[in-house]
C-alpha cells in the first residue's frame, strides 16, 4: 500500500507523451548527474520526447526554457498541449479509431491529409499513431508522409487527461519554436544551459535512423553542430550533448569532456546490431561547471 506522500509524488511526476526514436528516459540519471548546478534559461533544440526538459521540471530546476524540433507536427503538438490542452483532450476522448490494422491505416491516411496549423485533430491523431505504430516510430517518406506500419500491440493506451494537463503545466514557462538548431541557441548567454540531442551519428551502415523528417542529418550536419557547440563554448554557455560513440564524434569533440555510458537501443535494421551499446555524453564544463573552451 502506498503512503499519501508516495501517491503525491507519483501523480505529480510529468512524463513524456510521445515515444521517440533515441529517447533519453533510460539514460536520464546519467544526464541529470551531469547537468550544471546553476543556469538561467534551458535550451533543447532537438526536443523529441523532451525527457530531460520534464526531468528538470520534476526536479524543480526549470525556470525558463526554449525547445525546438525540426519535426513541425511534433512542435505543433507541444504548442497545442500548452495552449489548447482541453481541445486536445476532447479530440482524444472522441477518438473513433481502435487497435486494429484497418483503423490504424485509416487514421494514418487521415493524418497525412490534414494541415498542421495547430490542429487539435491532427495532434490527437499523432498521439494515436505514436502509441499504435511499429516500435513507436515516427518516420516519413521523401514526400513528408508518415509511413510507419501498424505495430500490433496487444493493449496500447492513450495518455490520460491528467497526464496531458500535467504536461501542459510543465510547458508554462517554455517557449516552443520550430527552427533550425543553430538559430534556436543564437541568444544563449554564459548564464544558460544548452542540451543537444541530435540524431546520432551512425556507428554502422545498418544503424542509421534520421528520417523522422524528410531532411536527413548526415556528417555535414554533425560537423555544423560541432561548430555551433564550439561557438557557444567560446561564449561561456554551458553545453551538454548526447551522441554515439563513433570515430567522427570522438574526433569532433576531442577537446571536451567525454563520458562513455552504456545504453540499450532497438533501432537497427539488423537484429545483431540491437542491444547494449556505448553512447557519449559530451560537456564543455568540468565538475565545478566552469566552461572549457575548445582550441
Amino acid at each position: 500500500m502506498h503512503s499519501n506522500q508516495e501517491l503525491k509524488e507519483t501523480v505529480s511526476k510529468v512524463k513524456p507523451l510521445m515515444k521517440w526514436a533515441g529517447g533519453k528516459r533510460q539514460i536520464l540519471p546519467h544526464l541529470m548527474n551531469n547537468v550544471p548546478d546553476e543556469f538561467s534559461v534551458y535550451y533543447e533544440p532537438f526536443a523529441g520526447g523532451a525527457a530531460l526538459l520534464l526531468e528538470l521540471f520534476n526536479a524543480g530546476r526549470l525556470r525558463r526554457a526554449v525547445i525546438s524540433d525540426i519535426n513541425t507536427d511534433l512542435i505543433e503538438l507541444y504548442s497545442i498541449v500548452k495552449n489548447r490542452c482541453n481541445d486536445l483532450i476532447e479530440e482524444l476522448q472522441n477518438m473513433r479509431f481502435k487497435n486494429t490494422s484497418y483503423d490504424y491505416y485509416r487514421a494514418r491516411d487521415l493524418y497525412n491529409s490534414l494541415d498542421s496549423n495547430e490542429n487539435p485533430e491532427k495532434a490527437a491523431l499523432m498521439i494515436y499513431l505514436n502509441r499504435h505504430a511499429y516500435n513507436g516510430l515516427y518516420r516519413v517518406n521523401s514526400t513528408g508522409k508518415f509511413n510507419v506500419p501498424f505495430g500490433r500491440y496487444r493493449n496500447p493506451s492513450l495518455p490520460t487527461s491528467e497526464s496531458i494537463i500535467s504536461f501542459s503545466n510543465a510547458l508554462k514557462n517554455v517557449r516552443i519554436v520550430n527552427e533550425d538548431f543553430e538559430s534556436v541557441v543564437c541568444e544563449a548567454t554564459g548564464n544558460d544551459f544548452v542540451y543537444f540531442d541530435p540524431p546520432y551519428d551512425p556507428v554502422s551502415s545498418s544503424s542509421n535512423f534520421d528520417s523522422y523528417t524528410s531532411n536527413g542529418f548526415g556528417h555535414d550536419q554533425q560537423i555544423r553542430l560541432s561548430s555551433v557547440y564550439r561557438r557557444l563554448s567560446e561564449r561561456g554557455t554551458k553545453v551538454m550533448e548526447s551522441n554515439s560513440n563513433s570515430p567522427l564524434i570522438d574526433t569532433l569533440y576531442r577537446n571536451y569532456t567525454i563520458l562513455k555510458i552504456g545504453a540499450r537501443r532497438s533501432i537497427n535494421s539488423k537484429s545483431e546490431g540491437r542491444g547494449k551499446i556505448d553512447e557519449l555524453i559530451i560537456k564543455n564544463y568540468t565538475a565545478n561547471h566552469n566552461p572549457l573552451n575548445s582550441t
